[in-house]
């Protein structure tokens, strides 16, 4: 899918192979993918920042929750590139409905009410998500049981 929108929904799900598809949909991406190939098992937990607030990832390691305890959120200023580093979880996705929930600015996230229909995305390592402002996603979720994570988020300022 190609992402020249920002209101529309335009989320993406692959393996980490593929990214060359997807570099030209924002200026940043190709450095977020090289530098999400240069990850293993052994990546330290914490915050690198690439160029600043407007590319940088987060490197958080945390067991899923069951569905029923994952929230739906969306962003304004960022797209989320979502990768499995290790493990596997269950993403839910839904175009962001019409909502009234409160944004917070400073952390750039809005969370809202789980939609009537969500889409589950199983991701396993070496696996990807991208999510735009559009995209309302769950993270975190169970997939055929609890597992502890390695994931990285790398945080694009559209």
């Amino acid at each position: 899918m190609i992402a020249n929108n920002q209101n529309r929904s335009t989320m993406i799900l692959d393996q980490l192979s593929q990214w060359p598809r997807y570099a030209r949909l924002h200026p940043r991406f190709a450095a977020a993918f090289r530098y999400l190939e240069t990850l293993t098992p052994q990546t330290p937990v914490g915050r690198v920042e690439l160029a600043g607030n407007d590319l940088f990832v987060s490197v958080q390691t945390y067991p899923t929750r069951p569905v029923e305890q994952c929230r739906f959120e969306a962003h304004r200023q960022y797209a989320d590139i979502q990768f499995l580093i290790t493990g596997r979880e269950q993403i839910l996705w839904s175009p962001l409905p019409a909502t009234t929930a409160p944004y917070n600015a400073e952390k750039d996230i809005l969370f809202f009410a789980t939609p009537a229909v969500a889409t589950p995305l199983h991701l396993v390592a070496g696996q990807f998500a991208v999510f735009f402002p559009a995209d309302g996603h769950a993270p975190g979720c169970d997939l055929s049981g609890t597992a502890t994570v390695l994931k990285a988020v790398v945080k694009v300022r559209l």
